[in-house]
Parts: C-alpha cells; sequence; structure tokens
C-alpha cells in the first residue's frame, strides 16, 4: 500500500541558485518522499559550479544538456520532457520545478491538469505567471540555509510585523475569504481545513512571510481569534470581526 506521497524534483540549474536546495528538500519532506531528483544545465560550464558541490550530497542526479545553439536555452525542452516522461511513467504523486523562469508555465498547468500539485520554488526574480500558476510558490531567498547565512550569503528572512501583513490587502482578503468558506455555524473553522482551501485556490506559502507554518502567521495577524481544542491538538480560527 503506497503510504508517502512521492515528489520529483526538477532543477533548472541555469535559472536558479544552489544556494538554496537545502532548504527547499526540507520544505519538501513535509509533502513526501522526494524519489525523483534530476539537475539539468550543461555541466561543462563554470557557471553551474556551485551546483557541482550540491549533487552528490543531496542525491541530485545531473541531466547534460549540451547547448547547441548559442541564445536558445535547450535545458528548457529537456527539462519539459523529462517531466512528461515521468507523467507518463506513473512513478510520481507530485511535482517540485526549481526554477525562475516563466517559459514553464504551460508545463504546470499541463501537470496540474493531470490532478497533480506542482510546487515550484524560484528566485525573487520570477515572473508573477510562473508564481501563480503552482500549487505553492515559495521563494529560494526565503530558505537560504543557517550556514549560508552566516558566511554572509545571504540575508535572514524577517517575519512580517503585523502592521505588515494587515497591511496586504490582498493576503487579508485571501484568509478571510478562506475562513469564511470553511467555517461551521459558528463562525469557527478548523485550521487544517483553512490550509486546504488556501492550498486549492493559491500559490500562498507562509514561508514568503517569514512564518514556517500558517498557525503561526495567523497569531501574528491577529485579525482571528484562536482556539485550541481536543487537548491543544487542533487549532480552530474565527474572524475577530
Amino acid at each position: 500500500m503506497k503510504t508517502t506521497t512521492r515528489i520529483a524534483l526538477l532543477i533548472d540549474c541555469d535559472n536558479v541558485s544552489s544556494s538554496s536546495i537545502e532548504g527547499v528538500l526540507e520544505e519538501l519532506a513535509k509533502y513526501g518522499t522526494v524519489n525523483v531528483r534530476h539537475a539539468h544545465g550543461d555541466w561543462k560550464s563554470t557557471h553551474l559550479t556551485g551546483w557541482v558541490e550540491k549533487l552528490h550530497p543531496h542525491a541530485i542526479r545531473p541531466i547534460q544538456q549540451f547547448a547547441y545553439t548559442t541564445g536558445k536555452n535547450a535545458t528548457d525542452s529537456a527539462m519539459i520532457i523529462d517531466a512528461m516522461d515521468l507523467l507518463y511513467s506513473n512513478t510520481v504523486d507530485a511535482y517540485a520545478l526549481m526554477t525562475s523562469d516563466s517559459d514553464f508555465t504551460p508545463l504546470v498547468m499541463r501537470i496540474l491538469e493531470s490532478g497533480m500539485p506542482v510546487y515550484g520554488f524560484g528566485e525573487k526574480k520570477t515572473p508573477l505567471p510562473f508564481v501563480h500558476a503552482c500549487s505553492q510558490f515559495i521563494y529560494t531567498e526565503n530558505l537560504q540555509t543557517d550556514a549560508e547565512e552566516n558566511a554572509g550569503n545571504s540575508i535572514p528572512v524577517a517575519k512580517r510585523s503585523r502592521n505588515e501583513i494587515r497591511g496586504d490587502t490582498e493576503l487579508v482578503r485571501l484568509l478571510r475569504t478562506s475562513v469564511e468558506q470553511t467555517s461551521e455555524d459558528d463562525g469557527w473553522a478548523h485550521l487544517a481545513k483553512v490550509g486546504a482551501y488556501i492550498s486549492n485556490n493559491s500559490s500562498f506559502s507562509p514561508v514568503n512571510y517569514g512564518y514556517k507554518k500558517l498557525s503561526e502567521l495567523i497569531k501574528a495577524s491577529e485579525l482571528f481569534e484562536v482556539e485550541m481544542r481536543n487537548d491543544n491538538k487542533v487549532i480552530y480560527i474565527k474572524d475577530a470581526r
């Protein structure tokens, strides 16, 4: 009997830094087992030196793609073919695409049509069409490891303050709508159902706001009443208005 979600991680090494791969793998561990780890790129290029050092420690398989024509990104085509081969192999249940390239937006939509979630990871330069297409999208700058931060290679992501969260009208609307749509007759909503509704209707992740869990962001916003039930094992929330 299948007991865990099998995730295929496909990496566009030409368009994303290697510095956050540890954070990406830790994040994906929340959703299942990353049984496919393919890194696409021209491994003869010095541009991928940082990635070369990450392959062996994280059991990532390098997929060589030569740049046949100057100015054309052959890596994109190879990665799309790889994704479709996996789609028809029935060996994975979900995808994770690590890229900052919006050219993969149609691929995301095709995978979603097959009933599989797509977790996106890319730098803050990633175009919004790709960000919004993913089931969930996390900016890789928010997943830098402690080692990278201590080495001065990244700036730790600060948690959004109460006022900053409340000032994000799109976020506030998403949270309130999700609670409204999943609440019971008394107005209280099971946090797990709220999270599921958000996942089904947006690419939101609390990580992008500096919080590891949705519950932490909810409490920081002070937009909702929070109640612990069943011996403090279940969280229910209600619009404070």
